[in-house]
């Protein structure tokens, strides 16, 4: 439903960029800041099922790259953090939307193969990488703690590995 998709949005692009337009005027004041917001592989690459996460995210990279143009006078940096699969059981708690539920569980369904896959995948996948949230947290305290850090920075093996074929 339209609420669902505007609830991505506003999670993970709208109120990351609310929240730096509410910073802004201090840091420019100061002539420095930092300002990290935490991307995802979906922000470099889309995958079935994930239209609208990834959309969120691409939209989120997309205004931080501009951003990071437009506050450098200000000596202001801004990081995207991109994490990839994280070891955790957090994929276990993403909310399904009535739709994908649906596609999820009738077999005739023209979106079945694409849920089924995904969830398997997913399922698969998670609990036999190695990163988890410390070492994503250990990737956000070294961009605060970096002199100069990078506009994107990955945060696990996969993202990195995702960032070389996306160039």
């Amino acid at each position: 439903t339209d609420r669902h998709r505007l609830a991505q949005m506003d999670i993970n692009f709208r109120s990351p960029m609310e929240l730096a337009r509410l910073s802004l005027p201090g840091m420019r004041a100061r002539r420095r800041g930092r300002i990290i917001n935490i991307s995802s592989v979906g922000g470099m690459m889309a995958m079935p099922t994930m239209a609208v996460y990834s959309a969120s995210k691409f939209a989120l990279e997309g205004a931080c790259e501009a951003l990071w143009y437009e506050v450098r006078p200000w000596n202001i940096k801004v990081t995207l953090v991109e994490p990839g699969f994280i070891n955790s059981d957090g994929f276990e708690k993403v909310r399904v939307t009535e739709r994908g539920q649906q596609a999820l569980d009738r077999e005739a369904d023209p979106y079945h193969p694409h849920y089924v896959a995904m969830t398997e995948f997913v399922g698969r996948f998670m609990p036999r990488v190695r990163a988890t949230p410390d070492t994503v947290a250990a990737t956000v305290h070294r961009v605060i703690e970096a002199r100069n850090p990078a506009l994107r920075v990955q945060a696990t093996l996969d993202a990195f590995l995702f960032d070389l074929m996306r160039r």
